[in-house]
């Protein structure tokens, strides 16, 4: 799929360790060598109100962290129909889930207003799991906790 986006800076302009957004991830947990690569290969975005992020059934080369606006995250159903799973704003990761288990996307993030992403490639995110015990820890709390809000809707639902 091809998107049109806004890159507004590129290859490490804009130092993530003084951006407010990542004390909201687990991106707060690297060391200051680890946010200085990733400064230097991140690339940021603004997407426009309904563009999508990405779509379902992509692969991702990283994750993206929402800097400013908000998104949803939904699913298509089988009639067709799209639903809201979820709502993600500032500091919130995107697509780590699918890095993490080398799969494609099962769910599409489309901007609900103008929003400025970060994207941080694959193999900085899989690179810094595999050297900072901090860092991968926080992320696997992270996703634990998606697990359980997504058990709880089910529950809701039954």
């Amino acid at each position: 799929m091809f998107y049109v986006v806004l890159t507004i800076n590129n290859k490490g302009m804009g130092r993530c360790e003084q951006c407010i957004a990542r004390q909201l991830n687990s991106m707060k947990t690297l060391t200051k060598e680890e946010m200085k690569e990733v400064t230097a290969c991140k690339s940021t975005f603004v997407f426009k109100k309904g563009d999508i992020i990405f779509g379902e059934n992509e692969l991702l080369n990283g994750v993206f962290c929402v800097k400013e606006g908000l998104c949803k995250m939904t699913k298509l159903s089988a009639n067709g129909k799209e639903h809201t799973v979820k709502l993600m704003g500032k500091g919130d990761l995107i697509g780590q889930r699918s890095i993490i288990s080398n799969e494609r996307t099962h769910l599409s993030a489309v901007a609900l207003n103008d929003i400025e992403v970060c994207f941080v490639p694959k193999d900085q995110i899989l690179s810094s799991i595999k050297t900072n015990q901090e860092f991968s820890f926080d992320v696997l709390q992270n996703l634990a906790q998606d697990l359980r809000e997504a058990e709880g809707d089910l529950i809701n639902m039954a």
